[in-house]
């Protein structure tokens, strides 16, 4: 009797392991399904008709995707009947794209009648641009002010031919154009060509009088030259918001070229004088060399002198003579040099 109570609790001991294996192994089940298959998901999917099975839920995870990344905006679009594929949305989400701006671009380009497909749409998100914000900007033109403020350049800054200066600002309205949106310039350049246009117009103008009395001719003359070339918008207008008369640049470079042409003279007076230091300094030079000389020529004189005398060229009569009319010369030159005292 013992022994078959030892067995009845022995098989009851082994049921209840095998009952317990049993229900962690279910819940091991369905936790792995629930990771790999979001029901919610999966459920939301379905009432919205999205084609979307569990096996692809499944397929998601392996591709280490996130199912609400691709379920969530196929579900938009399907409510909005924009034709995309899963497909299509899982390989531009392995790219690196953004699927849920690219099917809210699709579904604001089909209410506003704008050709987009989803190709193109992917093409521009993975060019680095916004293309919600593109085709926004398509059904609502955006307005540029020129100069960029934010650049730290508040006024385009041009002179007339009459040498004054004036200061202008503009606002440029713009359309993007979705099909030149990949490869196409972007803001900036419309803004750096619109004020090459306005530096231009204003240059060749004769009097900034005339710009003054009629700032359209600078919109006119700039939307001519087809500034848009090339850029991922089309301009619409340019309106000139702001335009300032500035200093007289022209006044102000002749002051500068009269102040350059004064120094310039200047230098070449400062140089003239020292060449006339220098020659002066070298006519003193050559003076004391010509008495150097006559000091060396008179020193000489006496040696000649005895020569004469021992050869009998010269007597003692002469010699008496020649100093007399020495001593009157001397005289002379000192009473030649005295002040004159009448005058005093």
């Amino acid at each position: 009797m013992h022994s078959l109570n030892t067995l009845a609790l022995a098989q009851a001991n082994s049921t209840l392991a095998i009952a317990l294996v049993l229900l962690f192994g279910c819940f091991i089940f369905f936790g792995i399904l629930f990771y790999f298959v979001p029901i919610k998901l999966w459920l939301a999917a379905r009432v919205a008709h999205a084609p979307v099975s569990i096996l692809s839920l499944i397929g998601m995870r392996l591709k280490r995707i996130v199912p609400s990344e691709i379920v969530n905006p196929m579900i938009a679009a399907v409510q909005a009947r924009v034709p995309v594929t899963r497909t299509d949305l899982e390989a531009h989400y392995l790219a690196g794209g953004n699927v849920h701006l690219v099917v809210r671009a699709l579904i604001s380009a089909d209410k506003a009648r704008i050709p987009l497909n989803f190709q193109k749409a992917a093409a521009i998100d993975l060019a680095g641009r916004n293309v919600f914000e593109a085709v926004r900007m398509s059904v609502e033109p955006r307005v540029i002010d020129v100069p960029d403020s934010a650049k730290g350049r508040q006024t385009i800054d041009a002179v007339a031919q009459d040498g004054i200066q004036l200061k202008v600002k503009a606002r440029v309205t713009v359309k993007a154009d979705i099909e030149k949106l990949v490869g196409g310039a972007t803001e900036e350049t419309i803004i750096a060509r619109v004020g090459e246009g306005i530096v231009t117009t204003i240059g060749s103008a004769g009097s900034h009088k005339a710009v003054l009395q009629d700032p359209d001719q600078i919109s006119k003359k700039v939307l001519e030259k087809g500034l848009d070339a090339g850029t991922a918008f089309s301009i619409l207008s340019i309106d000139i918001a702001d335009i300032d008369v500035g200093e007289n640049i022209g006044a102000r470079l002749q002051i500068d070229q009269a102040e350059a042409d004064k120094q310039i003279a200047q230098a070449k007076a400062e140089e003239r004088r020292a060449l006339a230091v220098a020659a002066e300094q070298e006519m003193k030079a050559r003076e004391q060399e010509m008495r150097a000389k006559v000091v060396e020529a008179e020193a000489e004189v006496p040696l000649a002198m005895a020569e004469a005398f021992r050869g009998g060229r010269l007597g003692v009569m002469d010699y008496y003579r020649m100093r007399n009319i020495e001593a009157d010369t001397n005289m002379r030159d000192s009473l030649a040099s005295q002040p004159d005292s009448s005058g005093q």
